[in-house]
């Protein structure tokens, strides 16, 4: 059955691209035997750069199942995930990922997440984009306050 996911995972992949919608990426999310969401990479035509398949199979699984944690769930992706998408997989909660084309493969034709892998290995402190913490305004709102209190 398996084989069957990927499979589906990698058509979606190829007819993305051979209607030049996207990059070659497709993804299925698999519960108890069943597809609860499936996506394909949307950059083309969506010129969102985080329309990645994983990510909108993602979405689509969550909202078919009403939860954000779809631990009891499988993910076939055409590609090996990015750091983008990997880090969703573990905010979902997924726990079993399958792949067929590795990264190495994707940089053979351009589409290479090395560098965010390599960025993401730095300390902050090294990292090409810097990111600053900010001074809060302490008369404001505190929206973590908020949330603590209402999820006690």
């Amino acid at each position: 059955m398996k084989t069957k996911w990927m499979q589906m995972a990698i058509d979606l992949a190829y007819e993305n691209t051979r209607t030049k919608k996207g990059r070659p990426f497709g993804a299925i999310i698999v519960k108890d035997g069943k597809i609860v969401g499936k996506g394909v990479n949307e950059i083309l035509a969506t010129h969102d750069p985080t329309a990645h398949a994983e990510l909108e199979a993602i979405r689509r699984a969550s909202q078919v199942l009403g939860t954000s944690d779809l631990s009891d769930c499988e993910l076939y992706a055409s590609g090996k995930p990015c750091p983008m998408c990997l880090s969703a997989i573990y905010l979902a909660n997924i726990q079993q990922v399958y792949y067929a084309y590795t990264a190495e493969e994707a940089a053979e034709v351009g589409l290479s997440t090395r560098y965010v892998y390599d960025q993401l290995s730095l300390p902050e402190e090294e990292r090409d984009i810097q990111m600053k913490p900010m001074d809060k305004n302490t008369e404001v709102k505190n929206p973590y306050a908020l949330w603590k209190e209402i999820n006690k």
